[in-house]
């Protein structure tokens, strides 16, 4: 695949809908960003529940970490997707991990079942608060660094003030033909 250099635009950077946190770097789909955080979540739910029983310091690591690396990867005209994904990732991830670990014993009540699936959810709310504000402050500092218009904005704000410098020295050489008064 060859990239044309009028897509790339100036000093080797990516158009700004087209990437992601750094601007030499080109973003991911919307769907592979969530994928990733996801992912990460999911490891994290299955390693934490398999190693503790609980949610611990391995699924807060491998959630918050995949939920930036997702806000921060994904093209930036996608960058809604994954800023709502970690309230979702909770509410997916957590009780599909403990179901297929399985459930309590043969014969347990509904109660049972539901306090399996839900004590974890309970518990990873700190977590998933914390981990979408900081999601959220990333994704909004995206959309307002990152705008289109302010990078077309600054050369020709330059070029504007170029012209004007140029014209007002033309003037300043310029003289009346008329004698000064005394």
């Amino acid at each position: 695949m060859t990239i044309d250099v009028a897509e790339r635009g100036s000093a080797g950077r990516w158009s700004v809908p087209e990437r992601s946190m750094i601007a030499t770097v080109l973003g991911v789909p919307p769907a592979a960003a969530v994928g990733i955080a996801a992912t990460l979540t999911g490891l994290g739910v299955l390693v934490d529940l398999l190693r503790m029983g609980t949610l611990g310091a391995v699924f807060t690591v491998c959630y918050l970490g995949g939920c930036l690396l997702s806000v921060a990867w994904v093209r930036r005209r996608s960058v809604f997707w994954p800023m709502v994904t970690p309230p979702l990732l909770i509410a997916v991830a957590v009780p599909v991990v403990v179901l297929l670990l399985g459930s309590p014993r043969p014969g347990t009540g509904i109660s049972e079942r539901l306090l399996t699936i839900g004590a974890p959810l309970v518990n990873s709310f700190p977590t998933m608060s914390w981990t979408t504000g900081a999601v959220l402050a990333v994704g909004v500092a995206r959309l307002l660094v990152q705008r289109p218009g302010v990078e077309a904005a600054r050369p020709k704000a330059t070029r504007v003030s170029a012209r004007r410098a140029t014209g007002a020295a033309r003037g300043a050489a310029r003289r009346s033909g008329s004698p000064r008064r005394s």
